[in-house]
């Protein structure tokens, strides 16, 4: 066979090779279907998914992903389009009998695999959906109630989370009830909340919403208070642990209140000690109103002259850029925290257990000094970890930058575990 045969014969078997359906399937992009996106009144639930899908682009840029978005408006959606262009986004229902169901349905059905984003993770009708379908299933950077795994109906929840490819739970809690209960599942470790990786900003919008302000870089803390409030006018929390009660009892305004005036002591001290602004920055757009009524409002006049209640509700990629210019972000939600940390920013997070075990994470991230119980603490342990902060600011941004270096380390194997089951 002479050099010009031999050429053209292999060209020949190249083309037909490119050609074939066997050689069409191996070219054919990986798919990862991700629900997401919960809700567009916290940016807490808004930040989870930009801060995932980062997480997917960096460490799978190949796949192709398909987003299935539980709740979305006009600017989470610019947001997410302008970010992600390559993302497609779904929304719709398991059980719904419209087109854009059937699309979703089928685009889960045909997917490589199936990832539940960070959150509460008690609902199971994806998975039951899932395993019905043979489709293989995760579940990234969850929490769990105890009552996941204990009561009625136990044992098939079990049983859905034993047939689950991996779970990460987003702190040690969440992995204890689980490993507690029998759990099986062939991966079972603690993986971070995805909105960690979170990486959208609006500087042009923080910046002149800092200016209208008069918010100095690094010269002014963030604050807000969770209350025992309805999510929604009128409509009740249906989970046993009513977390956000339509009809809180005694007790619960009575906490409210008590937490309210240790927050307007922190603000005082700070305000006198520094002479620096302080934000009330909503987390939750519920929570907008309360705290006004429970902080701003029962400041004296020569403290709130340095305290500015935001007026609207911003979406994540705002917060973000506020965030990375504040000093300190103290929030008795976590999802603030959070956008703060990945925006290279110290935080105190007063939380209560109550509202789930997620307040863990920050102790399993490494920074178990900025987690303080609001009832147990007093405000002037809250005042000592604030004024340390700024006794020594880059000592506390490099505390920052080591536990997000971890958390970025965790990411990166939870992605090789996904890396390596979408391949198989």
């Amino acid at each position: 066979m002479n050099r010009r045969t031999f050429l053209q014969q292999s060209s020949t078997a190249l083309a037909a090779t490119a050609l074939s359906p066997h050689a069409f399937a191996q070219t054919k992009p990986k798919t990862v279907v991700l629900q997401s996106a919960w809700a567009t009144h916290n940016i807490g639930d808004i930040g989870h998914t930009p801060g995932t899908l980062r997480v997917l682009e960096q460490h799978l840029p190949d796949v192709k992903v398909v987003l299935w978005a539980m709740n979305l408006d006009e600017r989470v959606t610019t947001m997410l389009r302008t970010r992600f262009p390559k993302v497609e986004i779904l929304q719709g229902s398991l059980t719904g009998k419209t087109e854009r169901d059937e699309k979703l349905r089928e685009a889960i059905r045909s997917a490589d695999l199936y990832i539940r984003n960070s959150g509460m993770g008690q609902d199971t009708s994806f998975m039951q959906f899932c395993r019905t379908n043979g489709k293989r299933y995760g579940l990234f950077g969850q929490s769990y109630f105890p009552d996941m795994v204990e009561g009625k109906g136990a044992d098939e929840r079990i049983a859905l989370l034993n047939d689950a490819a991996f779970i990460y739970t987003r702190e040690t809690k969440s992995l204890s009830i689980l490993k507690g209960a029998g759990v099986k599942t062939p991966v079972l470790e603690f993986g971070p909340d995805g909105c960690l990786g979170i990486d959208v900003r609006d500087d042009a919008r923080g910046l002149a919403t800092m200016q209208k302000l008069g918010l100095e870089e690094r010269k002014f803390i963030t604050l807000q208070l969770r209350t025992h409030t309805p999510s929604h006018p009128g409509v009740d929390d249906k989970r046993p642990q009513k977390l956000n009660p339509l009809h809180p009892t005694p007790e619960m305004i009575a906490d409210d209140e008590r937490r309210a005036a240790k927050y307007c002591d922190l603000i005082t001290r700070w305000v006198k000690k520094t002479g620096h602004k302080v934000l009330i920055a909503p987390e939750v757009k519920k929570e907008m109103e309360h705290n006004k009524r429970f902080i701003y409002d029962r400041l004296p006049p020569e403290i709130q002259q340095h305290v500015v209640n935001l007026e609207y509700f911003w979406n994540a990629d705002e917060a973000a850029s506020i965030f990375a210019r504040a000093h300190t972000i103290v929030c008795h939600e976590p999802h603030s925290p959070i956008i703060a940390l990945a925006n290279g920013t110290p935080i105190i997070h007063t939380y209560s257990e109550f509202h789930s075990p997620k307040c863990w994470m920050f102790k399993d991230i490494g920074l178990p000094e900025w987690l303080l119980e609001f009832d147990a603490t007093s405000v002037d342990l809250w005042a000592e970890t604030l004024f340390a902060i700024d006794a020594d600011y880059a000592g506390a941004q490099a505390k920052v930058k080591k536990a997000m270096a971890y958390v970025h380390e965790c990411f990166g194997h939870s992605m090789q575990v996904v890396k390596k089951l979408i391949a198989a």
